[in-house]
């Protein structure tokens, strides 16, 4: 694709590759657009990572701060390499080197897959300012995301208020759930909490099932000891084939693992009534137009999952401040932002005879485009 063709009313403003010989990182930075206020998104590593990549999601970014009515604008960085590769540290201090004119005036490094809080706290420590990122350990002021399991603790309030809505409660619901890691983990046990039954779960070494529910507390224990290997413990009667666990019987489907999982061939073949987005663009638009015309209610990642945004936007604040942000309003705030949100998205796509990724988009975009009206940005 070309990006100059690709650019349209709302972005992106900038995109920046850079690259360095000595440790061979190459990387970007995408802009999207700052109406609301200056760029903010996570930075991920992988060895795949494209500009088109971090420039779709870049753009989530901006849907994602204006749909929870945050003031930061969408933003998004990415650095093609592995993650677990010995060379990690001096790839990201070139990368914040060579972004050092962008960080943090333009834009604030935070956590996306690949990266740790330790590695947001290199990018601090490598810029000489606390300002260049969120994300970083407990211990260095930051906000521990894991620790409290911000973004999945959203996604299970949005399952909880999506199955309101129908006149269900998670008490009983059916859930399974692709990506045991950070953001599965933390929703499966607030979902347990509920009184839900996660049926299945996966991780990047194989999947689970059981019809008659899974021991939640269990699994967590055995994640925490080893990592996506825990799906081996597993009895061989309840393992299932990798990816099955997007079409097994139950009432809420939570990915929450990579994107574009859920395209319109496995579509026809979800049982879930409900499809609550973890990951960031799990699934496609052409399956969403199948899975509508099915009855499936699908809540947009930038909805479901805006947990981690919410809770950046209290470690925004906290960058500069000598207080530990309170850990008991940043819960209490997720789920009441991301419940109310679920609630009206949901709300204006049935009024409006729309889908609900087209519903939010749509109040995100009235936001943002009030902005830019406000600043001149507009013809």
């Amino acid at each position: 694709m070309d990006l100059l063709q690709s650019m349209d009313e709302w972005g992106p403003e900038k995109i920046v590759c850079v690259s360095d010989t000595k440790t061979g990182m190459r990387g970007v930075l995408v802009i999207d657009n700052t109406a609301r206020g200056s760029g903010k998104g996570g930075v991920r590593m992988s060895p795949d990572v494209s500009v088109n990549e971090i420039a779709r999601l870049a753009r989530v970014m901006t849907w994602k701060w204006a749909a929870v009515d945050l003031f930061h604008g969408g933003a998004k960085a990415g650095i093609a390499g592995d993650p677990n590769g010995q060379d990690k540290e001096r790839v990201l201090r070139a990368f914040a080197r060579k972004l050092a004119d962008q960080i943090p005036s333009q834009y604030v490094a935070g956590l996306d897959m690949g990266l740790t809080e330790r590695d947001a706290a290199i990018i601090q420590d490598e810029l000489g300012d606390r300002g260049a990122a969120v994300g970083v350990p407990e211990e260095l002021g930051g906000v521990p995301y894991d620790k409290l399991g911000v973004t999945g603790h959203g996604v299970a309030e949005s399952a909880d208020a999506a199955l309101f809505r129908i006149g269900r409660s998670s008490s009983g619901a059916r859930v399974s759930i692709q990506g045991f890691g950070a953001v599965g983990a933390a929703a499966a046990r607030r979902l347990h909490e509920l009184g839900a039954q996660v049926v299945a779960l996966s991780t990047a070494d194989g999947a689970v099932y059981s019809p008659s529910g899974l021991d939640v507390p269990k699994w967590l224990d055995l994640r925490a000891e080893h990592g996506d290997a825990c799906v081996q413990a597993a009895p061989p009667h309840h393992r299932i084939e990798a990816g099955a666990e997007l079409l097994v019987d139950c009432d809420v489907l939570i990915p929450a693992a990579r994107q574009d999982v859920l395209g319109v061939d496995l579509a026809p073949e979800v049982k879930a009534q409900l499809i609550i987005e973890g990951a960031n663009l799990p699934t496609t638009p052409a399956a969403r137009q199948v899975l509508a015309g099915r009855g499936v209610t699908v809540v947009p990642d930038f909805i479901a999952n805006a947990g981690g945004v919410i809770a950046a936007a209290f470690a925004m604040d906290a960058r500069h401040s000598p207080f530990r942000p309170d850990p008991a309003a940043i819960m209490t705030s997720v789920a009441e932002r991301v419940r109310r949100n679920t609630d009206q998205v949901l709300t204006a796509a049935e009024r409006s005879g729309t889908l609900p990724h087209a519903a939010a988009i749509s109040i995100a975009q009235g936001r943002v485009r009030a902005a830019m009206e406000l600043r001149g940005r507009l013809p």
